[in-house]
């Protein structure tokens, strides 16, 4: 039988293996999850996974090993899931069956091998309200590369959308504020608010170009489709709100380390950008750039606003372009333009027009 053998890593090198899948299974068929458990655990709006054939299982690289993992089991799930120990990029699932799922968003040379595509997006799985609140990126992505994506809602424990199920710290009781956005990975091991923005900061110098004049209570947002984030968290999209530092509560110090935080810290560029991650479930939390005096970046996959996942209260979307789409289309050209179209539409449809930044917002990197 022939074999077509592909290469996998994450950001660090630390994880990086090979997989062998019979060619006549090319391309694996894919499908954007998203549901609470997945945005909760990989920090983005959606994961991007596909089973393996059975019997194939990563074979690792030397010095890399099953060891450069941490694996984390969802409550009221039987399935672990494993990342990176060191950048936190989620790497894959692994069935009770032994079926191996792998994230699509880390495979070396992107969606092609020398013998076609290795794998097709054809499928949407938990968009209803129930996972999202409001359907999500799935209203984004109706089809890609010309072909309209399918949608599967099955009725599954521990999928819901449930903003207010954060326990009895302080985090949770100030999130019932509407001035009050709570952040919260799916173990519950980072926790934290996001107030709206301050009328002292809104008036300073300092909100120029952070602070969208359609609506100064809102905050700024992205669609990210660049090597550095795929490969930190796993998913061929991560979504990003721009926040200033002192609108966080507690208090988020300089390191990024939230005291009693489970968040672990990783330079994507040494000295330049640094990232933090749950070191427990691997939900991806900050990205902090130094030039950006004070500014933070907060993947929005652990936000839990009450409206639902597309922060409809809370953000103003760039809708008129990618963040880094040259990145996109080299790694998964049909999804990156399926994805810049879909989100032109979707600002169109939903808010009259596309969008963008200026002065010293996300756009100047």
């Amino acid at each position: 039988m022939s074999t077509t053998t592909l290469t996998a890593r994450c950001h660090c090198r630390s994880v990086h293996f090979t997989l062998t899948v019979p060619t006549t299974s090319l391309p694996l068929k894919a499908h954007l999850c998203h549901c609470t458990l997945c945005r909760t655990t990989h920090g983005t709006p959606a994961s991007f996974h596909t089973p393996l054939p059975e019997g194939v299982n990563p074979i690792f690289i030397a010095p890399s090993s099953w060891d450069n993992l941490t694996s984390y089991l969802p409550k009221n799930s039987k399935e672990p899931l494993y990342f990176c120990s060191t950048c936190g990029c989620h790497v894959g699932v692994l069935n009770p069956s032994g079926i191996w799922g792998t994230s699509i968003s880390i495979f070396e040379g992107g969606n092609q091998c020398a013998d076609g595509k290795i794998w097709a997006i054809d499928e949407h799985i938990y968009t209803e309200k129930g996972s999202t609140g409001d359907g999500g990126i799935a209203e984004l992505v109706p089809s890609i590369g010309g072909e309209e994506l399918s949608v599967w809602n099955p009725d599954e424990e521990g999928t819901e959308f449930n903003p207010g199920d954060t326990g009895d710290n302080s985090s949770s009781k100030e999130a019932k504020v509407d001035d009050t956005l709570l952040a919260q990975c799916n173990c519950g091991g980072v926790s934290f608010t996001i107030s709206r923005p301050h009328e002292d900061y809104i008036n300073s110098p300092r909100s120029k170009g952070w602070i969208h004049p359609s609506d100064r209570k809102k905050w700024l947002a992205l669609f990210d489709v660049c090597d550095d984030c795929r490969l930190l968290t796993g998913a061929h999209l991560t979504t990003w709100l721009f926040v200033p530092m002192d609108h966080i509560t507690p208090s988020l110090p300089e390191n990024l380390l939230l005291p009693g935080s489970t968040l672990k810290r990783y330079e994507s560029t040494p000295g330049k950008v640094t990232r933090t991650f749950c070191g427990t479930c691997g939900a991806t939390v900050f990205c902090y750039y130094g030039k950006r005096n004070g500014i933070v970046d907060v993947g929005t996959g652990i936000l839990r606003a009450r409206e639902g996942v597309m922060l409809r209260d809370w953000a103003v979307w760039r809708t008129a372009k990618l963040g880094f789409p040259d990145d996109g289309v080299a790694y998964d050209q049909e999804f990156t333009e399926g994805l810049d179209e879909g989100v032109k539409e979707w600002a169109r449809r939903v808010h009259g027009g596309v969008v963008d930044f200026g002065g010293a917002g996300p756009e100047a990197d």
